[in-house]
This record gives structure tokens, C-alpha cells and sequence, in this order.
């Protein structure tokens, strides 16, 4: 287990970046390239699942593999310029550094991706792990030494509950407050820039014990 006294993971899409436009643009390639109609308006409401499970709502099952990694191919290129940061993102990530701590980002996201999307926003997470979804995110935590996992997605706040994590869920994201809270979240933001000040005082509060 690390030493740090401090991990802070966040999610990627939704939760820092607004990653819809760039994954429109993305999917609206695909289509042209496969043949295959995909409403991409649709497709950016539910953001956050693995790509394969999207990709199983347009192609037969035999063909996602294959479609995936066109997709991926196709992404570089389509999503990066598009996709901005969200309010307080680049903040929230230094909150955590100014405690002394990491921050950590784990995502579904195919990590080659992710990482070009934190490169081209100046994000600098000390830690970047892609291609885990849900409870499957709990293996980083864990590994990382993760109190904190902050997500825009009840997947997300399952993520922490299985890496006995605090879940911090933003309303940036598909699922609003409501959702958030019945899956077990630990404390609601409208967006990440009241994560810093929070998060001062709950370290604060920890210092204190």
C-alpha cells in the first residue's frame, strides 16, 4: 500500500472533461465508415459504460471487437480537439497535490485516449489508469491506496463502495442527484468547483482525529 497519506482518484468523461462532442464526432465517423446508422445525440447521453457496451446497442455481436478498435483508431483524430475541460477540473486535481497527496484518474476509457485528452487540457494527474468500469475500478483504488473516488456515475459510486473508498459524486454527468445518492454516494457536488474547498475541509477534519 502506498505511503502517501492522500489518494484522490477521479473519473475521466463527465467528471473532469466534457468529452460529448468529441465522442459524437467520433461515433459519426464510425458511421460513415461501417455503414451502420448510430444516433450519436443518444449515444452522449449515457456516457461512461465500457465502449463494448455501447457498441452492442449498433453492431451484432461478432463485430464489436473489431468495431472497437476502428473506433479507438478513429478517436485521436475526431475527439481530442473537441473535448474541453470542466469547470474546476484543473483545480480540483491540484487541490489534491497542494494536500500532498496524488491524484489519481481511473476510467473505462481506452488509457492511450485518456491520456491524450489530459495532455492536450494541461490536466496532470500523477496517475492514470484506463479500461476499468464500475467495481472493476476498485482494483486501482485499492492498488493506489485511494480514501477518495470522485464520478459523475452510479458505476462510478460503485467503484469506491467496492474499494471501500468515499464516494464523491458530481451531477455532471447521466445520472442526477437522486440516482447518485440510491447507489450509495457519499456526498453530492453540482460540479467539481466546490471540490476543492471541501476537500480542505475533510482533510482537515482527519487531520484533527
Amino acid at each position: 500500500m502506498p505511503s502517501h497519506p492522500l489518494t484522490v482518484g477521479f473519473d475521466l468523461d463527465m467528471t473532469l472533461i466534457d468529452s460529448r462532442p468529441g465522442i459524437k464526432a467520433a461515433y459519426l465517423t464510425l458511421a460513415e465508415v461501417t455503414g451502420v446508422p448510430i444516433d450519436a445525440d443518444l449515444v452522449v447521453t449515457r456516457l461512461g459504460p465500457p465502449l463494448e457496451d455501447e457498441l452492442a446497442h449498433w453492431y451484432p455481436p461478432e463485430r464489436v471487437a473489431e468495431v472497437a478498435d476502428l473506433y479507438r483508431g478513429i478517436y485521436p483524430e475526431r475527439a481530442i480537439t473537441p473535448t474541453t475541460a470542466l469547470r474546476g477540473a484543473r483545480k480540483a486535481v491540484e487541490a489534491v497535490q497542494a494536500l500532498g497527496g496524488r491524484a489519481l484518474v481511473v476510467t473505462a476509457k481506452y488509457e492511450p485516449n485518456a491520456k491524450l485528452h489530459l495532455d492536450h487540457l494541461g490536466l496532470a494527474p500523477d496517475v492514470l489508469i484506463g479500461g476499468l468500469w464500475a467495481e472493476g475500478k476498485a482494483e486501482a483504488l485499492l492498488e493506489h491506496g485511494a480514501r477518495i473516488y470522485v464520478g459523475d456515475h452510479t458505476g462510478d459510486v460503485r467503484g469506491a463502495r467496492a474499494a471501500d473508498a468515499l464516494s464523491v459524486g458530481v451531477t455532471t454527468g447521466p445520472c442526477d442527484e437522486a440516482e447518485l445518492r440510491t447507489a450509495g454516494a457519499d456526498v453530492i457536488l453540482p460540479n467539481l468547483t466546490r471540490f476543492p474547498a471541501w476537500l480542505k475541509r475533510w482533510h482537515a477534519r482527519g487531520a484533527a482525529v
